[in-house]
């Protein structure tokens, strides 16, 4: 199916790569500066967009010679290590000059050697922009206002 060719009332697709990156709650700042050095992460009419989850959990066995092995004194190689950890999510137009770019760039800041980042091949939707509709659904008509913004 080719969504190039999808149009509604309500806007349109674009093709994108989701970058899901997996990091410590206190670097994903530091990754988005990086990325936004090389790119906006522009969605609409707003920049630096990207979506942190709630910490979780991630797990490994570190072998010999990893760079656990190496750099933690009296670490025993295959035992099981697990750690806090947020999914940094972000998307970027299907430009495999930028998106070296970006990959570049979170890999010269994240803690990790080898962090895991899954990219995928999506769609995002593009709405059909009006900041004046009087949909009674959208923040500035539904009484409600925006939720509370966080530190």
């Amino acid at each position: 199916m080719d969504l190039t060719q999808y149009k509604a009332a309500s806007g349109r697709l674009a093709p994108v790569w989701t970058l899901e990156v997996q990091t410590l709650q206190e670097d994903t700042d530091r990754i988005l500066d990086a990325v936004m050095a090389v790119y906006p992460l522009s969605y609409g009419r707003y920049q630096r967009n990207a979506s942190i989850s709630a910490t979780g959990r991630e797990t490994a066995q570190p072998e010999v010679g990893s760079t656990t092995d190496t750099h933690v004194e009296g670490f025993a190689p295959g035992a099981t290590e697990t750690y806090p950890m947020v999914e940094l999510k972000i998307s970027v137009p299907r430009d495999l000059a930028l998106l070296q770019r970006v990959m570049d760039a979170v890999l010269e800041v994240h803690h990790y050697e080898e962090p895991v980042i899954f990219v995928r091949e999506d769609w995002v939707s593009r709405a059909a922009y009006d900041p004046r509709r009087d949909n009674p659904h959208r923040w500035w008509n539904n009484g409600r206002g925006l939720p509370d913004r966080l530190d």
